[in-house]
C-alpha cells in the first residue's frame, strides 16, 4: 500500500490513480476535503482501495498520526511519495516572512515530516520505499520562485544525507527521488502571487499522469533518482556548464513567459487554507502539454559517459602505439 501526500490534485492525484489502477491501497493526505473525497471516488473507480486522512503535512504531529492510522487500519506500509507543496509567486523581496515560512514549512518540511514518519514503521521491518517528489528547480532556481526552489533544494540535500545515514545503519529502507519539469496541475489557479498575474509553467508542459508515472517507476524500482523529461535534463546540464551564463539568461527571459496572460484576477489563493471545491487532477494550461516524459536515470548517464572517456582513452592509446 501507500501514502500519498498533497494526494487531492494534480500530480498527487495522479500519482493515487496510477497506484489505485495496479490494484493498490492508497492513503490520501492533504487539507483539502472535497479534493480527497473526488480523489477517493477515482482511486476506487480505477480499481484501488482508497482511505482519506486530512492532514496538514507542515505539523509533524498530524502526520505521524497519519502513519500510525494506516498501520492500525491496514497493517503494513509499503511506499510513502512526499509530493505536498506550496509557493509563492513574485520578487523575493516582495514576498512577505510568513510567507516563506508557509513554503519551507510544506515543500521542504513537509517532506521531512513525511519521510520521518514512514521511517518509524518502516525502520522496524527493514523494508519499504520513500518517494520525494523533486523538481528541475532544485538543480537550477529561476527568478520569481525563490521560496519554492529553495524548498526543493533543501529536500534534495537532506534526502542525500538520510541516504547515507540509512546505508551506515544497514537498513534496507530505500529513497528515490524523482525530478520533474513542468507539469500542468491546479497549482496555477491557486498560488499566491505578487506579480499583476497568475504564473504558468515555462518550456514544455507536461501532463500529471507523465508525471505519475514516473513516481510509480520509482516507488517500484526505487533508482536513486530520476530526471523526468528533456527540460530537467536541459536545467542540469545548463547550470554544469556556465552557471553564470544561466543566470543572465534567466534574468533577460525567464519573467515574461512565466506571466500567464489574461489573469488578472489573482485574489484566489490556497497558501493559508484548503480550496474549498474539489479542483481535479488537470491544471489551466492543457494546450500542448504532453502525455509522455522519459524518465532518465542518472546512473544510465553516468555510465554511458565512463564508457564514452574509455573509448577515448582507449582509441587514444591505440592511435599513439600506431604512430610509433
Amino acid at each position: 500500500m501507500a501514502v500519498i501526500t498533497g494526494a487531492s490534485a494534480g500530480i498527487g492525484r495522479a500519482s493515487a490513480i496510477a497506484f489505485g489502477r495496479m490494484g493498490w491501497r492508497v492513503a490520501l493526505l492533504a487539507r483539502g476535503q472535497p479534493g480527497l473525497e473526488g480523489a477517493s471516488r477515482d482511486v476506487q473507480a480505477a480499481g484501488g482501495e482508497a482511505l482519506v486522512v486530512p492532514c496538514d503535512v507542515a505539523d509533524a504531529e498530524p502526520v505521524k498520526a497519519a502513519a500510525d492510522r494506516v498501520m492500525r487500519e491496514w497493517g503494513q506500509l509499503d511506499v510513502w511519495v512526499n509530493n505536498a507543496m506550496l509557493s509563492v509567486f513574485g520578487p523575493s523581496w516582495e514576498v512577505p516572512a510568513a510567507e516563506w515560512e508557509r513554503v519551507t514549512r510544506v515543500t521542504y518540511l513537509g517532506a521531512v515530516n513525511g519521510t520521518l514518519a514512514a521511517l518509524k514503521h518502516m525502520r522496524p521491518r527493514n523494508r519499504g520505499t520513500i518517494v520525494q517528489v523533486g523538481s528541475a528547480l532544485a538543480y537550477r532556481s529561476i527568478p520569481l520562485q525563490a521560496p519554492y526552489c529553495g524548498a526543493k533544494s533543501a529536500l534534495r540535500a537532506f534526502t542525500d544525507s538520510l541516504r547515507s545515514e540509512l546505508l551506515h545503519t544497514g537498513s534496507q529502507v530505500r529513497l528515490s527521488m524523482v525530478h520533474l519539469p513542468g507539469v500542468n496541475t491546479p497549482q496555477f489557479n491557486w498560488t499566491r502571487t505578487h506579480m499583476p498575474t497568475r504564473h504558468r509553467p515555462v518550456g514544455p508542459v507536461y501532463h500529471p499522469e507523465a508525471a505519475a508515472r514516473a513516481i510509480v517507476k520509482a516507488a517500484l524500482d526505487a533508482p536513486r533518482e530520476l530526471w523526468v523529461g528533456a527540460p530537467v535534463l536541459e536545467a542540469l546540464l545548463g547550470t554544469m556548464l556556465g552557471p553564470g551564463l544561466l543566470d543572465r539568461l534567466l534574468a533577460r527571459t525567464a519573467f515574461g513567459p512565466q506571466q500567464a496572460k489574461g489573469s488578472t484576477d489573482t485574489r484566489f489563493d490556497i497558501l493559508d487554507a484548503p480550496a474549498a471545491a474539489d479542483a481535479g487532477v488537470e491544471g489551466p494550461f492543457p494546450d500542448g502539454a504532453r502525455r509522455r516524459a522519459h524518465a532518465l536515470n542518472p546512473a544510465a548517464v553516468r555510465g554511458a559517459i565512463g564508457l564514452a572517456v574509455l573509448g577515448a582513452f582507449f582509441t587514444a592509446a591505440f592511435a599513439g602505439r600506431r604512430n610509433r
